[in-house]
């Protein structure tokens, strides 16, 4: 692990969301702790996905990331969320937008090992985007991303700017299908497809983001 300064961070996902990247990005990996249940959309997804009473009524924040895809739902203690951010300057970066997250994936497919999470694969080809991963983040899948059989295990989304990127990972520990039914049921019906996803236990997230930081180059 050289030369990246690791920071630790307890917010709201609009809070994190809302950081700028400065205009000389150095190596950075950001632990998130959010303090505040919240439905991430992609930034071109509709907000008429969302039932809003049922989020209300779960005390749920709704808030837009920068990025494409569909939803994320965040809940405290339910995710490891870690950013990492490289300059254009640095050995890692990529300018090939669809190969720059695949050292990342690698380093991934590393600490699920680690965690016993095995037969970890890193997505390399096009992007695949399904009518419902229009709706659910975890159901495409971009260049990067981690599999395991047919479950998406990282998602990993990107922003890039003059002076670096910054790459937004998400790993689920733990999948509420009933709930993102209840959040997204607008959505799934703007699509006319049910929720049906492989998904994996990962565990531990404190032993997962150890073993991520660790085993970062």
């Amino acid at each position: 692990m050289i030369g990246w300064r690791v920071e630790r961070v307890s917010a709201s996902a609009a809070e994190v969301h809302g950081l700028e990247l400065p205009e000389a990005v150095t190596r950075v990996a950001r632990v998130v702790e959010i303090d505040t249940a919240a439905l991430v959309l992609g930034s071109a997804q509709p907000d008429t996905d969302v039932d809003r009473s049922a989020a209300d009524r779960l005390g749920i924040e709704v808030v837009h990331r920068r990025s494409g895809g569909g939803a994320v739902l965040l809940e405290p203690g339910a995710t490891v969320w870690i950013d990492v951010e490289i300059g254009r300057d640095d050995p890692l970066w990529d300018d090939d937008v669809g190969r720059a997250a695949l050292w990342l994936g690698r380093v991934w497919v590393d600490s699920l090992a680690a965690v016993g999470v095995d037969d970890g694969i890193v997505h390399r080809g096009p992007m695949e985007r399904p009518s419902l991963g229009s709706v659910v983040c975890f159901a495409g899948l971009a260049s990067g991303e981690v599999t395991v059989g047919t479950a998406k295990v990282v998602g990993i989304s990107q922003r890039r700017t003059r002076g670096g990127a910054r790459f937004q990972c998400a790993v689920p520990l733990r999948w509420d299908r009933d709930r993102h039914v209840e959040l997204l049921a607008p959505g799934l019906a703007r699509v006319g497809v049910d929720l049906d996803l492989e998904t994996i236990v990962v565990g531990s997230g404190r032993e997962l983001t150890d073993a991520f930081l660790d085993r970062l180059p």
